[in-house]
Parts: C-alpha cells; structure tokens; sequence
C-alpha cells in the first residue's frame, strides 16, 4: 500500500531545476502508487515574516491553514529547496515559521527540556541543489542549510529525514547532468 507523500517546493520559482526535481519525484511516486499532494511555495499568498514572535498570535492565511492541513495528512514529506549563501531561501525560512508553529508542531510543557513532537511518525526526505560543490558544501561549510533543516526543523517536530540528495554545482551542469539528477529523484520517490 502506498503513502501519502507531500513533496514541497521551497524555491520561489516553479520553472527552476528545483521545480523540475519536485515534479519527477511526485510523477515517479504516483506511478509507484503512492497518494502525491504537492505544495509550491512561490504560488502561495501569505506574509513569511513572523511580525511579533510567538508574543502574539498571527492569523494564518488560508494558504497556510491549508499546507497545516496537507502536512497532518502526509505520512511522508519531501522537500525541495536550493542553498543560498549557505541556508534556505527566505521563502522556505517564513513558511517554516508560520506554519511549525507552537500547538501545531511541537509543545512545550512545563517542567520540560524539550518539547513535546506534534509531527511525530512522518518521515522526509530532502532534495537540495546548489552551485557549491556538495563535497565542499559538507566538508568545508558543515551544511549548515541541511543541519536546520534536518535537525533544528523537521527532528524537532518529530519528523524523521531518511535521505538526502544534493545536487551539484548546478551551474554550468549540461544536460545530460540535469537528467542524471533527476533519475535519482525519480529513483527515490519509486521506493
């Protein structure tokens, strides 16, 4: 039996190579039977600037009621992003900040360390391009832009990354390189 997979999308743009590994991975997980939801970013209408912290409560615009509602349903979630200047896009940032929000995916209790993981039972995989090296990107920055989102993000909710593919650089990558990036994201999502 299939899972239910929401493959997001956090580059701005939805004809960028990152829209383009979104898209092989949901069509190769629907053809494996999986249930696909796909969330694109750069298409949804809400303010990614948390105004006031966690003092006051920020409405959520319908948009983001409904990618809560699309992430309770997923058993799986993949997100694809680029890395800029070593992290994620501002885009990807704010919708992490308006959505994993406090009662939602994580809860502090009183006399606790660490909070409680709303997000619990979900797995992730992550799809990352970048114009580094990825060798480099490891070895020499330390990925910081994978580490949040890995571990300060989707662990401390509780949701599990499996796998994580980088691809890179993507500048001045040919053609038949792109379609070799993308048979892996089709390969991954089959499984």
């Amino acid at each position: 039996m299939g899972k239910r997979i929401l493959v997001i999308l956090g580059h701005p743009s939805s004809n960028s190579f990152c829209a383009a590994l979104a898209e092989r991975y949901a069509q190769s997980a629907l053809r494996a039977g999986h249930e696909v939801r796909q969330l694109f970013l750069g298409r949804l209408h809400f303010d990614p600037v948390l105004r006031d912290g966690y003092q006051q409560v920020q409405p959520l615009e319908a948009d983001l009621r409904q990618a809560q509602t699309d992430i309770l349903w997923a058993e799986h979630l993949t997100l694809v992003y680029p890395i800029w200047w070593g992290g994620i896009p501002a885009l990807l940032k704010g919708f992490f900040d308006r959505v994993f929000l406090p009662g939602f995916a994580f809860k502090y209790r009183e006399g606790k360390a660490f909070p409680d993981k709303l997000l619990r039972g979900r797995s992730a995989h992550l799809l990352v391009t970048m114009d580094t090296p990825p060798w480099y990107y490891r070895w020499v920055f330390r990925m910081p832009g994978l580490h949040q989102v890995r571990k300060t993000t989707l662990a401390f909710c509780g949701i599990e990354p499996k796998r994580t593919l980088t691809f890179g650089p993507i500048l001045g990558a040919s053609a038949d390189q792109r379609e070799a990036w993308l048979l892996q994201a089709q390969a991954i999502a089959s499984r």
